[in-house]
C-alpha cells in the first residue's frame, strides 16, 4: 500500500503519522483526470482527503506515544458526541444549541472535561468589565457595606457604593441591597435574580433577541449594570485578581485584555484617573505573578477607545496610550477601539489620529489589536473595517468574522501572521452565527491560518475561562477526524500570537510545556483509573 495512504487512514482513525509522511506536499492537478476504474478513482479520492488533512491547524504537529494514548480517547469522546447527535432524534449537538440554553449540554461533555484540564495557554481577546463569573460579583461586591441598587420601571437593577445616604433619583431609587435581601423570601432567590438581571441568559433567547441590534442593546445594558459594582475601588482590585485566578483556574497562563481604563470610584464620589488604572493592573499583575511563580507568566492591557467618540478623543487616547507603554512594557501592549461595529464609526474616519504613531521620524512604536470584521455584512463600512486593519498594520484582528469575504486581506494576514481571534461562543450569543459548525472560522482552520481562540465577554453568557470556546473550536469549527494536534496547535499560537516579547514568548512557552506533559500525565493515569476525565474544583 502506499505509504501516503496508509498514512492516511491512520491519521482519520488516530491521528499516527510521523513528521515526514504529514509534511510531504501533494499537488492536486494529477487528481483532475478521467477514471478508467474505481480503485484508480478511489486512490485519487484518498490522496485529495490526506492533502486536505495536511492543510489544517494542527497537521505540523507530531505526538509522542503517550499524547497517542490520550488523543485515541479523546478521539473516541468526541466521535461518541458527534454521533449521538448524528441519529434521528439523537442529542443535541451542544455547538448547534444557543450557549444560552445549551451550556449543560457541554459541561456533561467527556471532551470538555479533558479540555478543562488542558493547558490552553494564553487568552489574548477579553474584555475588562466581563472577564469575572457574575456569581462571584453577587456573591462578594453586593455582599459588601454601602452597596445600594435600584431598579427601573423595566425591571433593570443598577448598583452604586455610598458612603452616607444615597442622593434622590426619582426614576431609579436608592435601596440599600442588605436590607432588601433581608425582606426577600430567600436569599438564594433574591441573588439569582440579581444574577440574572446583570447576565444575557435567558430561557428563550429566539425570542428574547430577535436581532443583533436587540442583543447588544441587552448587552450593553448589562454591562452597564455591572460596572457600578465593578468600578468601585475596593471591588475593581479585587475584581481583576480575581479574573486572572478564574482564568488560572481555568489552566490559562497567560492573559491580555481590551480595558476602557474606567474612572474607578471612593465612597465620598471622588475618582480615580486612568493613570491610577493602569498602574493598578500593572501592580496586580505583578502580584498575581509573584503568587502563582509556577501557574502564571503574566499579562497586559490593550487600552480601547469606544468607537463613537470624535477622532480627537482617538488622537489623545492614542498619544495616552503611547505614553502608557512607554510606562508599563511589561503589561501594556497597544491600543484598540471596541464597541458594536455596525453601528459604530469605521476606521477610516479616525485614520488621521490612528496615524499620528507612524508619522513620526523615527515612527513611534504603539502595536495595533482592532477589532474588525465583526458584521454579516459585506461591502459596508464596517465589513472594510478589516482593510484598514491590516493597512494600519494591526497585530491581531479582533473576530474577523468577514474575513473569508476578503480574498485579498486573506492572503495578506497569512503572509504577515496576523492572528485572528476567534471568539465563538460571543459569536452565537450575539446573534452573528446560530450553528458553530457554520461559522466562516472553520475555513481558517481548514487552511492553516493563524487562529487563537478566546472568549470575548464570558461573564455575560455564564462561561468562565476559555474552555467553553475551546470546545466550541474544536467540536464545530473542526471536523469529526481532527484531533488533539489541533489543541496541541491553538494552544501554542496563543503564546506565539500574544503581544510578549520573545524572552517573555520564552518564558511562557517553557512553562505551558512543562504543564501540556503534566496534562497529558494526568490525562493517562485518569484513563487508567476509571476510564474517564473528570476535573475538580
Amino acid at each position: 500500500m502506499d505509504v501516503r495512504i496508509l498514512c492516511l487512514l491512520l491519521l482519520l482513525n488516530n491521528g499516527l503519522c510521523s513528521s515526514f509522511e504529514l509534511s510531504k506536499e501533494f499537488d492536486v492537478k494529477p487528481l483532475i483526470r478521467d477514471f478508467r476504474d474505481k480503485n484508480t478513482y478511489i486512490r485519487a479520492r484518498n490522496e485529495m482527503i490526506f492533502a486536505e488533512s495536511n492543510m489544517r491547524i494542527g497537521h505540523d504537529i507530531v505526538l509522542n506515544n503517550q499524547e497517542q494514548k490520550v488523543n485515541q480517547k479523546l478521539m473516541k469522546y468526541k466521535q461518541l458526541e458527534i454521533n449521538e447527535s448524528r441519529v434521528q432524534n439523537g442529542k443535541p449537538f451542544p455547538p448547534s444549541v444557543s450557549f444560552l440554553t445549551g451550556k449543560p449540554l457541554v459541561e456533561k461533555s467527556q471532551v470538555f472535561q479533558m479540555i478543562k484540564l488542558m493547558p490552553k495557554g494564553a487568552a489574548l481577546h477579553l474584555h475588562d468589565c466581563s472577564m469575572v463569573d457574575l456569581k462571584w460579583l453577587v456573591k462578594n461586591a453586593t455582599y459588601r457595606d454601602h452597596c445600594f441598587m435600584c431598579t427601573t420601571v423595566k425591571h433593570a437593577v443598577y448598583f452604586k457604593f455610598f458612603g452616607g445616604t444615597p442622593p434622590d433619583n426619582p426614576d431609579c431609587p436608592w435601596k440599600s441591597v442588605k436590607t432588601e435581601r433581608q425582606k426577600a423570601r430567600s436569599i438564594d432567590e433574591f441573588d439569582n435574580m440579581l444574577y440574572m438581571n446583570m447576565s444575557l441568559i435567558t430561557p428563550d433567547p429566539v425570542k428574547a433577541y430577535p436581532t443583533i441590534d436587540v442583543v447588544w442593546a441587552r448587552f450593553l445594558q448589562v454591562l452597564n449594570q455591572a460596572n457600578g459594582l465593578i468600578n468601585y475601588t475596593p471591588v475593581f482590585t479585587d475584581y481583576f485578581y480575581e479574573a486572572l485566578s478564574e482564568f488560572n483556574l481555568d489552566n490559562v497562563q497567560y492573559l491580555e485584555f481590551r480595558g476602557l481604563l474606567p474612572q474607578v470610584y471612593e465612597l465620598d464620589g471622588t475618582t480615580r484617573n486612568r493613570d491610577w488604572v493602569m498602574k493598578t493592573y500593572n501592580d496586580i499583575f505583578e502580584k498575581f505573578v509573584a503568587d502563582h511563580k509556577n501557574e502564571f507568566t503574566g499579562g497586559k492591557v490593550i487600552y480601547s477607545g469606544i468607537r463613537v467618540v470624535p477622532e480627537i478623543d482617538v488622537l489623545n487616547q492614542v498619544k495616552e496610550a503611547v505614553r502608557f507603554r512607554q510606562m508599563y512594557p511589561s503589561h501594556f501592549a497597544g491600543y484598540d477601539l471596541v464597541g458594536q461595529e455596525d453601528p459604530g464609526v469605521p476606521l477610516i474616519s479616525y485614520v488621521d489620529a490612528l496615524l499620528y504613531p507612524s508619522e513620526h521620524i523615527p515612527p513611534i512604536d504603539l502595536p495595533y489589536f482592532f477589532h474588525a470584521g465583526e458584521t454579516d455584512w459585506e461591502g459596508t463600512p464596517t465589513d472594510r473595517n478589516l482593510i484598514d486593519a491590516v493597512l494600519l498594520n494591526t497585530s491581531r484582528i479582533g473576530h474577523g468574522y468577514a474575513l473569508t469575504k476578503h480574498p485579498q486581506v486573506m492572503k495578506v494576514v497569512k503572509e504577515r501572521g496576523i492572528a485572528i481571534e476567534v471568539n465563538p461562543i460571543s459569536n452565537q450569543v450575539l446573534a452573528l452565527v446560530s450553528d458553530l459548525r457554520n461559522h466562516p472560522a472553520a475555513d481558517l482552520v481548514a487552511t492553516d491560518f493563524p487562529v487563537v481562540i478566546s472568549a470575548d465577554d464570558p461573564s455575560v453568557w455564564g462561561a468562565r475561562g476559555l474552555s467553553y470556546d475551546f470546545y466550541m473550536a474544536f467540536m464545530a469549527l473542526a471536523g469529526e477526524t481532527t484531533d488533539l494536534r489541533l489543541l496541541k496547535k491553538l494552544s501554542m499560537n496563543s503564546i506565539q500570537y500574544s503581544a510578549m516579547n520573545p524572552v517573555e514568548k520564552g518564558k511562557a512557552m517553557n512553562l505551558w510545556r512543562q504543564k501540556w506533559n503534566a496534562f497529558i500525565q494526568q490525562a493517562l493515569h485518569q484513563l487508567n483509573q476509571s476510564g474517564e476525565i473528570s476535573v475538580f474544583g
